[in-house]
């Protein structure tokens, strides 16, 4: 399902709270998009993508939470990869690594972005060296040209 509503008068501090709720009820992504609504006022879409079972759960959170009056509800279909998740260890340590598979076969894989922040936290390399470095090694480990 995919809830939305246009919200033009709401902190935007809130989103933060929001989004933390939205997803600790089920939503599976959450998202904003700038928009110019009636009288040429700016605003701001609020998506968020969700099983159907939790879409009524989620819409009296954003009733709750939000400054709307009125919510867009609609079905639509969705396709996704296979996945999962592996543990690597890296130069830098353990890392999770999600992959997807497109019928049975390993198309893609990459370095949960928290573990790889985490690593430049604590050694205070930089994150886009580390990211490069992971994602060569994910190469080679799962991918092995």
């Amino acid at each position: 399902m995919i809830l939305e509503t246009n919200i033009d008068d709401m902190n935007p501090e809130f989103y933060q709270y929001l989004f933390e709720l939205l997803f600790k009820n089920g939503a599976l992504d959450v998202f904003l998009t700038p928009i110019i609504m009636k009288k040429q006022r700016p605003g701001t879409l609020l998506t968020v993508i969700c099983e159907k079972e939790n879409a009524d759960k989620l819409k009296e959170i954003i009733f709750r939470e939000t400054s709307t009056f009125g919510i867009r509800y609609y079905e639509v279909l969705r396709h996704k990869l296979d996945r999962d998740f592996s543990i690597v260890e890296t130069p830098y340590g353990k890392v999770r690594v999600k992959r997807g598979y497109l019928n049975g076969k390993l198309i893609k894989a990459y370095p949960e972005y928290e573990d790889i922040k985490a690593i430049a936290i604590n050694t205070g390399i930089s994150i886009s060296d580390i990211y490069r470095n992971i994602m060569r090694y994910i190469d080679l480990t799962f991918f092995k040209h």
